[in-house]
């Protein structure tokens, strides 16, 4: 390891946005703030960041940095694992605060994305990353959108102050199974990775007033363990042939250790043996955070900051690797629909596998990274969110992963050919959505119009149904489009014959860029004609 002590912060810049390029979660969608009357400078726009691209396509909208690629981890499919001779810095928390603030009043940047490896030990990490946000909030008073990373088997009460800070938060699955974790970062847990989620989770509810209190109308935030079901666990051990989602490996339990402001912190796989709290980074913000009551009603370990902007108000997502290790697309996709069922996630990321790293552990995948397949489980994922369909009718076990020549919704249709043609006259809204070349928009626009009127395959048009791929699924008044054999060979041979516009990047043409930069869509019966896609 090459530790650079003397570097400027151009050159600190340089090698760690470099370093957090492989990390796909950097939407800023979910939070509307406007700017206050008084010092607060800058405001958070849902959906309202002007993304940019770096050389290899990877969405950089934010000023998309690690606070440092030291990492005392040494997962086997990373950059910046321990085992890596590459160039080590550091940012501290006052220069993320100073390049924030600078890059926004030049105008490059609406927001922060911020991660980090895990420099000695998890809660010495989180204590930097949350000195950070306060510095932007408290002493700068920076008002737009951040999103910073939690790390796994930090301190409660540091995830905590954390989350009255940041819009969004994340914590990266890694892998979809707890097997894939094993085999290529046995150093970390599913169950240290699944508690920070729970706890942001039921956080959030508190904060929004709903209703997740026990029997003796305490809190359970303050208690995540007993949230933490053993059947949502087995909701995520889905499909796994080869043990439980979330063992744990005794092995690990005194693995590490680390310095917090100088004093001795154990690191633990259960942030809940270790009973010291983080008091160095809370002697500093005592003035506005500190210990409540372990049976508070209230949300639960600290004060609430003096600007209260509510609890990670735009959410948390979550990535997976995709294409390091043999889970199928049904597994995965299984895995994102139980995190989005218990978890409350805003979005699961997928990242195709970039092998970096020469290590006998690691697939060497011939066509590269599997752009392709990413992209097929961006739009299930996509069904999943928007269109009502669960992963068990898009994949089964006997065929657990996406035709790569089909998309998933279309592939859907054609194994499901006797509930065809429909009649987009009659027919419901979630009916519609089902229906291959009709989204969201052009569904709603369809129900909406059909009250005055019987529709036409030219008014569907206009409403922006794809009818090169709808017409073998529909009819009008009764009648199809064109004389059409409802037969599974005849409409397969005719969609693949479509050319299907797919991302940038897959195909002939050598970069890499993930689906979509917009996560939480509202999408809108009258959207007005200027704020339509072109």
């Amino acid at each position: 390891m090459i530790i650079q002590e003397n570097l400027s912060i151009q050159n600190k810049l340089e090698i760690l946005t470099d370093a957090a390029k492989y990390d796909v979660a950097c939407t800023s969608s979910g939070v509307d703030r406007k700017g206050t009357a008084g010092p607060g400078m800058g405001n958070a726009v849902a959906a309202g960041i002007c993304h940019s691209f770096s050389a290899d396509g990877r969405c950089i909208s934010l000023l998309k940095i690690l606070f440092t690629n030291e990492c005392i981890f040494d997962c086997k499919y990373c950059i910046n694992r321990s085992s890596n001779d590459v160039v080590r810095t550091s940012f501290t928390p006052d220069e993320i605060a100073t390049l924030t603030m600078e890059f926004y009043r030049r105008n490059y940047i609406e927001g922060l994305f911020l991660s980090s490896g895990v420099m000695r030990s998890p809660n010495y990490t989180m204590e930097l990353l949350c000195e950070s946000l306060r510095l932007l909030r408290e002493v700068h008073h920076f008002n737009g959108y951040i999103h910073c990373k939690a790390v796994p088997g930090a301190d409660p009460a540091l995830i905590e102050i954390t989350g009255w800070y940041a819009d969004r938060m994340s914590i990266n699955l890694e892998l979809p199974t707890a097997d894939g974790l094993k085999a290529l970062a046995p150093h970390k847990t599913r169950k240290n990775i699944l508690r920070p989620m729970k706890q942001i989770q039921l956080g959030r509810n508190e904060n929004l007033h709903l209703p997740f209190m026990n029997q003796n109308n305490k809190s359970i935030y303050n208690n995540i363990d007993s949230v933490i079901s053993s059947s949502t666990m087995d909701s995520l051990n889905i499909h796994s042939s080869r043990g439980n989602f979330i063992k744990e490996d005794s092995s690990n339990g005194n693995l590490l250790s680390g310095t917090l402001s100088g004093q001795h912190i154990p690191y633990e796989n259960d942030i809940y043996i270790n009973s010291r709290k983080p008091q160095a980074l809370l002697n500093n913000i005592s003035q506005n955070l500190s210990y409540t009551s372990p049976d508070s009603s209230t949300l639960g370990l600290v004060k609430r900051p003096a600007v209260d902007r509510g609890f990670v108000p735009a959410g948390q997502s979550t990535q997976m690797i995709i294409g390091a290790t043999p889970e199928s697309d049904y597994q995965i996709i299984s895995v994102a629909e139980a995190l989005y069922q218990n978890f409350d996630l805003k979005r699961v990321f997928y990242s195709a596998f970039i092998r970096v790293n020469e290590d006998n552990s690691l697939p060497v995948l011939p066509g590269g990274p599997p752009l392709l397949r990413e992209h097929r489980l961006y739009q299930a994922d996509w069904l999943l969110r928007f269109y009502g369909f669960s992963a068990s009718e898009l994949l089964t076990e006997d065929r657990p992963n996406f035709n790569v020549l089909l998309d998933p919704k279309c592939n859907w249709a054609l194994g499901h050919l006797e509930v065809f043609p429909v009649e987009v006259n009659k027919a419901d809204y979630y009916t519609l959505l089902r229906i291959p070349g009709i989204g969201v928009k052009s569904a709603g626009r369809i129900i909406k119009a059909r009250r005055t009127s019987r529709l036409s395959f030219e008014d569907l048009k206009k409403m922006g149904v794809v009818l090169k791929r709808a017409l073998y699924f529909i009819t009008c008044n009764g009648k199809m489009m064109y004389p059409t054999k409802i037969e599974e060979n005849y409409i397969t041979n005719q969609l693949i014959g479509l050319k299907e516009k797919l991302p940038l990047g897959i195909g002939d043409q050598i970069t890499y860029q993930q689906l979509s930069l917009f996560d939480d869509v509202n999408f809108n019966l009258d959207t007005p004609k200027y704020m339509e896609r072109r």
